[in-house]
């Protein structure tokens, strides 16, 4: 007896021990992934950055350096313009988001965030990605209203029908590197800026573009650099969204990358 009861105090012994370093592995494997530089950045929202049809990826490019040197992951969508298609413009606009965001797992957290005449399009990019959105970010950007043009979102009357009479043939004209000058002071970079600069219709601002009900589902924010959005801060203010403003040009975050980068941040921050 005094020998099976010992034999069966030693496995209980043997079991204990290895269920003990089995929970041990288990925790230290745990807080490897915790602390890991690849898990902690696995966890990290994707910034998506999507610039107006009017202008090209150089809009995103210097804050999406710095968002990435930060070790956030980052998106910035090409629109393109295709005028031979019967689509509406915005529709191919979202088509060209969605697809861009294709390799990305359908878990995965993401920041819209929009630029000036973009802005109107981040509800219809939310609803055709058929995923949840964590956060919305309007910079200096026209605030989306269900079934309204951006012209019919200017902040007057006046300002749309100038507009429409600075339009030549039917066509937007294109800023040249002189009208930049003040607005994109480092001349290489306005350069690279002016060479993706799009002669577009200005149908593209005449078009109604769709807002789904409940809009917005997830938190949003509004980063202002210029006066001349104070009605569009002033809408998505009235929905909710939090406000920061950084004084400067429309092109601000090729001005000064790192505080928009830092102002970004701050707003998911607070959302």
């Amino acid at each position: 007896m005094r020998v099976k009861f010992r034999s069966a105090l030693i496995r209980t012994a043997i079991f204990v021990g290895v269920f003990a370093l089995a929970l041990t592995i288990v925790a230290s494997d745990q807080k490897s992934n915790a602390t890991h530089p690849q898990a902690k950045k696995s966890l990290r929202p994707l910034f998506v950055l999507v610039h107006s049809p009017l202008v090209g990826q150089t809009t995103w490019s210097l804050v999406a350096q710095e968002l990435r040197r930060k070790g956030f992951e980052v998106v910035v969508p090409t629109l393109n313009s295709d005028q031979g298609s019967k689509k509406p413009y915005w529709q191919a606009h979202v088509e060209q988001v969605v697809r861009s965001l294709r390799a990305i797992p359908p878990n995965r957290s993401l920041i819209l965030v929009a630029h000036s005449g973009a802005g109107v399009l981040l509800p219809a990019i939310r609803k055709a990605l058929r995923r949840p959105v964590a956060e919305y970010i309007f910079v200096d950007a026209i605030a989306p209203v269900d079934n309204k043009s951006r012209l019919a979102l200017f902040d007057s009357e006046e300002s749309a029908n100038e507009f429409r009479r600075r339009a030549v043939n039917g066509y937007i004209p294109v800023w040249s590197d002189k009208d930049l000058r003040e607005e994109i002071p480092d001349s290489r970079l306005r350069r690279r800026f002016v060479s993706e600069l799009k002669h577009l219709p200005i149908a593209i601002y005449e078009e109604p573009i769709p807002v789904f009900a409940n809009w917005p589902d997830s938190p949003c924010g509004y980063l202002q650099f210029t006066e001349s959005y104070n009605l569009d801060a002033a809408r998505l203010r009235g929905k909710g969204c939090i406000y920061m403003a950084i004084k400067g040009s429309h092109f601000q975050m090729l001005v000064d990358a790192p505080a928009v980068a830092k102002a970004l941040l701050n707003l998911t921050g607070r959302l």
